[in-house]
């Protein structure tokens, strides 16, 4: 209600100008009226007598019956063709007036496409839509700069991408050429090379894949089929498939849940969500420490949480982490690197669910949270 109160109190100083302008018109008016009436039956009367004598040699009788046939006995007349010309007159000065702030919108319309850093400027009275303009024009700017950084990340993630295919490329051509240009090769080095060749193109694989991402997840939008998840069982499963992943580092899983847990959604979209945010624990958790899952239902809400120790999320970051072909790992390293789709595509999943997703970092502990509606 105060925003409402104070948005219609933005008009005051426009208003007020606006009603002094025509209280100016309506005062002058029959003050024109008044005073018109005056001159005509004073001097000016005495004068116009005078001027018929001299311009057509009238004599002072002919004269007075001419001014009184003509101007005297059309006075009231005389007097309202005088007033609506005077009020025209107020009318077109008012007009010109007030349309002066229609070139001046017009006019703060066109800066704001423009690649400037000045504000825009316009009459006191006009504070309200000098506001709104710049602030539109913020807006524009930062949509403009989002939408120059999404195209660079893209752009980037392509030539990673590239790179990352033509590598293990390579690789696979130059062993599979060796294996081909040396038949009576060592069975022990020949597997050596057949088990690095697959291993790369395993690699290339991922990375082909990657793309076919993209290009579905910007093509089509996600269908749900809902139905109710055993929620307990899916984290469990889920913890089992990622051992030998989180093994590597000395990783482990901690899962804290009812056993009687469940969820109603997508079990194939939901079990996205819990692997991408995993994969991401997985990939910046300090070597040697827990991953710790949690589920618990609170307040007509399945909340979720995925918590792992490692790096803090500076909040720059930490803000543009759910963003499409957002990469945190800018160095992109082969093991932590990806197309940067994962968390974006698990927001849209979990939104299309009518819930939220949430991620947090404060003293190396980073945590994701998803929250997902009890009812149906």
């Amino acid at each position: 209600m105060k925003l409402k109160s104070n948005k219609k109190g933005n008009y005051a100083r426009l208003k007020q100008k606006a009603f002094l302008q025509m209280l100016l018109i309506i005062v002058a008016a029959p003050v024109s009226v008044l005073l018109l009436r005056v001159i005509l039956r004073g001097q000016i009367g005495d004068r116009i007598v005078q001027f018929l004598i001299h311009a057509f040699y009238l004599d002072n009788s002919d004269a007075q019956t001419i001014y009184q046939n003509v101007f005297r006995n059309n006075l009231e007349m005389i007097l309202l063709l005088l007033t609506l010309v005077f009020l025209v007159i107020l009318s077109l000065f008012s007009i010109s007036w007030f349309t002066k702030y229609f070139d001046e919108i017009s006019s703060g319309m066109d800066r704001l496409v423009e690649d400037s850093e000045d504000r825009i400027s316009l009459s006191p009275e006009m504070d309200f839509m000098e506001n709104r303009l710049n602030t539109i024009k913020d807006k524009l700017k930062r949509q403009k700069k989002a939408a120059q950084e999404a195209e660079q990340r893209k752009n980037d993630l392509v030539v990673y991408l590239a790179h990352d295919i033509r590598t293990p490329l390579t690789s696979v051509i130059g062993y599979l050429s060796l294996l081909d240009e040396a038949p009576d090769m060592p069975m022990e080095k020949r597997a050596k090379y057949t088990h690095i060749t697959l291993d790369k193109a395993y690699r290339l694989e991922k990375q082909i894949n990657e793309f076919f991402e993209i290009t579905r997840y910007n093509l089509q939008k996600i269908k749900l089929e809902k139905e109710t998840i055993d929620l307990y069982y899916m984290l469990v499963q889920m913890t089992d498939e990622f051992y030998p992943i989180l093994s590597e580092k000395g990783n482990t899983t901690v899962l804290h849940a009812d056993e009687n847990l469940t969820v109603y959604g997508d079990p194939v979209k939901l079990a996205r969500v819990f692997n991408n945010i995993l994969k991401n624990a997985a990939a910046y958790s300090y070597p040697n420490t827990e991953i710790v899952i949690s589920a618990e239902e609170i307040e007509g809400y399945i909340k979720i949480a995925f918590q792992n120790q490692g790096n803090t999320i500076p909040p720059d970051k930490l803000a543009a982490i759910f963003e499409k072909f957002y990469r945190l790992d800018e160095a992109r390293t082969s093991d932590t690197g990806g197309s940067g789709l994962g968390l974006s595509i698990a927001k849209e999943i979990v939104t299309l669910h009518g819930g939220t997703i949430v991620a947090r970092s404060k003293d190396n502990t980073v945590t994701f949270t998803v929250s997902l509606p009890v009812t149906h």
